[in-house]
């Protein structure tokens, strides 16, 4: 899973990227045209609580990549059009945006806009990525429409298909309404994959607050929900710098710091629960005295793509997958003792997995 972390210039956007990351990415001024990139282990106490049991040779969690991208310029009709390519295609090909958005006063380091207003910095950010697929969109459409009628019989039709698609997302765009607005269909959102459409993919809009903010924050949080009425969005609060300075504490002090705070989990395990929530992912374990795994997939998939997360020969060869809840493991203690009570179940391809399912896959090379 990629998060690209994007914000207005001064939004705090790579203290957020070093909360999240504990990583020493240099902040201020307008962040220059750095792209930062960072690996989190994902935290996980159920795959810890198997390790305890069954002491592996190794203990492997997901992760997630952070991408830092530039901020777009502090000037007037600044759009995301005036990041590097690159920078715009990393943007392109993550698969959640973590919009980091100003909440805080601070005269050290002034709104380049000369005033703190969240709900304008959140539209402003959005316009632009709206006018970056409205450009792309616009071209491609008037190309479609212009020569898209040559071609073989096959050709033209995925090129009508592709019109009518690009019909339906033009006129929402030119009026500032994100592609997920639409909730296109499967086949739809098929046709225009190759697009990477910015304003297609899920947000996660974060209030960086002030240190003394805090208590106001989940009020300002439920003023920006009623407003930003959007699909597959959502909008919470933290305080990067005071994260910040939590993550370079040991655990013990952390936690201390925390409790005396207010703050019920680290922003880092609040982030990727709302990430996960936000792109519909659940967590499943593999487990033996090898290693303990943690593998990510899509909430619905079944015990084939589980096996395909693994290895593709699991899927090809796929017979059965032994099944059993990973809590229902831990308080029985084994495999052994898991399949005695009747909590290990054998399930075909089409099982649909759960979030904490401890799984063997049985195959045939």
């Amino acid at each position: 899973m990629e998060i690209a972390i994007v914000g207005l210039a001064a939004s705090g956007k790579t203290t957020v990227f070093n909360t999240l990351t504990r990583g020493h990415a240099e902040t201020g001024g307008y962040g220059g045209m750095t792209v930062n990139v960072g690996v989190v282990k994902v935290p996980d106490p159920r795959l810890t609580q198997l390790t305890e049991l069954f002491k592996p040779k190794r203990e492997v969690p997901a992760d997630v990549t952070y991408l830092d991208l530039p901020a777009p310029p502090p000037t007037d009709g600044a759009t995301a059009n005036d990041l590097p390519a690159d920078a715009l295609a990393r943007l392109r090909n993550a698969d959640a945006l973590l919009h980091v958005v100003r909440a805080f006063e601070d005269p050290a380091v002034p709104h380049p806009s000369g005033g703190v207003d969240p709900w304008r910095d959140l539209e402003q950010l959005d316009l632009e990525l709206t006018l970056a697929d409205l450009a792309m969109a616009e071209k491609r459409l008037e190309k479609l429409q212009t020569s898209g009628r040559h071609g073989t019989p096959a050709e033209r039709e995925a090129n009508e298909r592709e019109l009518a698609v690009l019909e339906r997302i033009v006129p929402g765009l030119t009026a500032g309404r994100p592609i997920r607005d639409l909730a296109l269909d499967d086949d739809a959102a098929k046709v225009i994959r190759g697009f990477r459409f910015l304003t297609e993919k899920p947000v996660l809009a974060l209030l960086n607050v002030g240190e003394g903010d805090l208590a106001s924050a989940e009020a300002q949080v439920t003023g920006l929900r009623e407003r930003y009425d959007h699909r597959q969005s959502m909008i919470d609060a933290l305080s990067a710098r005071i994260e910040m300075e939590i993550g370079e504490l040991d655990d013990e002090s952390a936690a201390v710091f925390r409790e005396e705070l207010g703050l019920a989990e680290s922003s880092l395990d609040r982030v990727i629960r709302l990430s996960y929530r936000l792109l519909g992912l659940i967590s499943f374990f593999t487990a033996g005295p090898d290693e303990t795994r943690a593998w990510t997939i899509h909430d619905g998939d079944t015990a084939v793509d589980a096996a395909g997360a693994i290895h593709s020969d699991l899927a090809r060869g796929f017979i059965r997958a032994e099944v059993v809840a990973c809590e229902d493991l831990l308080e029985l203690g084994s495999m052994a003792e898991a399949k005695k009570a009747g909590r290990l179940r054998s399930e075909g391809k089409t099982y649909r997995v759960r979030d904490g399912d401890v799984i063997e896959i049985l195959f045939s090379k």
